[in-house]
């Protein structure tokens, strides 16, 4: 079974957040932003942009945590980070199957093991779309959560790489990106196939 960011998840564990502050560009009844197969489309300028740092964890960042994981488990996920819904800020959030939904703000990758697991992944940001990505099977990071507290988290498995693919997400990096330039086109050409069938 695919895993990677489309876990069956209960929608809303947090209930129905649908606040509209102006500070959030896409809510519940919004789409995630989806890549296109064009250079110069709004949705590929989002998804490419480095996020900027939240600095001060106040109430709307909270807000808007609780509103991303909604999201995400509305859209089957198991992580989902600003940029994916327009919010250019250094938050993801994530949902590993045994594991406890968490909201990272601000995080650091200080540490990577050195050997490297290749798994399946998936977008909800380029759906429909497979592929074997390499990564560190073991990871430590660094965040603060949306109480304000720092924290230190070691992990391993689905939870890392689940941690390091939102992460790039915040660099303006997508899973598509580490692929071989074969694997780019393949997927490239892919996502043409599915505008055109509508």
């Amino acid at each position: 079974m695919k895993k990677i960011l489309s876990i069956p998840h209960p929608f809303s564990l947090y209930g129905p957040f649908l606040h509209n502050t102006g500070f959030f560009r896409y809510h519940l009844n919004m789409e995630i932003i989806r890549l296109e197969n064009k250079e110069n489309s709004e949705n590929n300028r989002v998804l490419r942009q480095k996020a900027k740092p939240v600095k001060n964890i106040s109430g709307e960042i909270r807000e808007r945590a609780r509103e991303m994981l909604d999201i995400m488990h509305r859209d089957r996920g198991v992580g989902l980070a600003g940029p994916q819904v327009g919010l250019l800020k250094r938050i993801f959030v994530t949902h590993a199957e045994g594991d406890q939904p968490r909201v990272f703000i601000d995080p650091s990758i200080i540490w990577t093991s050195q050997d490297q697991v290749s798994y399946e992944e998936g977008c909800l940001s380029v759906p429909g779309v497979w592929a074997h990505v390499t990564r560190p099977g073991k990871i430590k990071v660094q965040a603060w959560n949306e109480k304000g507290r720092a924290f230190t988290l070691e992990a391993s498995g689905l939870l890392a790489r689940i941690i390091l693919h939102e992460y790039d997400h915040l660099e303006g990096i997508l899973f598509i990106d580490r692929l071989d330039s074969a694997g780019r086109e393949k997927v490239l050409s892919k996502l043409e196939k599915q505008k055109k069938a509508g």
